[in-house]
């Protein structure tokens, strides 16, 4: 699936590869966008985000473009789902976001 057929929130993936690319001049700006497409690609074609309303799947989005740049991805993660649980801030269903998170860990074999 090309980049710009990429609705929200997966697009904020692309978005993140470009910052990510800027900060440090050590990624190339395309290996970025393919592996943050690769990313957007198995979550929407897994459905981690199936049964979440357009806010609850645009924080796990957030959450895991955050969490994907970080040095160990999994753990991350896998701390994030655990935190939903505690505070949950705004978040309409956090069980189903905190599960969100664990399929998508799974799904990317993080």
């Amino acid at each position: 699936m090309p980049p710009s057929a990429f609705d929200p929130p997966y697009d904020r993936f692309l978005a993140t590869a470009e910052a990510v690319a800027q900060e440090r001049p050590e990624v190339d700006l395309e290996m970025a966008r393919e592996v943050f497409l690769e990313a957007a690609t198995l979550l929407y074609n897994g459905l981690a985000l199936d049964g979440l309303d357009d806010h609850d799947a645009a924080a796990v989005v957030d959450g895991l473009c955050l969490d994907l740049v970080a040095a160990d991805p999994g753990a991350a993660v896998r701390a994030r789902s655990e935190a939903i649980l505690v505070d949950p801030g705004g978040l309409h269903d956090p069980g189903a976001v905190s599960a969100s998170y664990l399929i998508a860990a799974a799904i990317m074999q993080l």
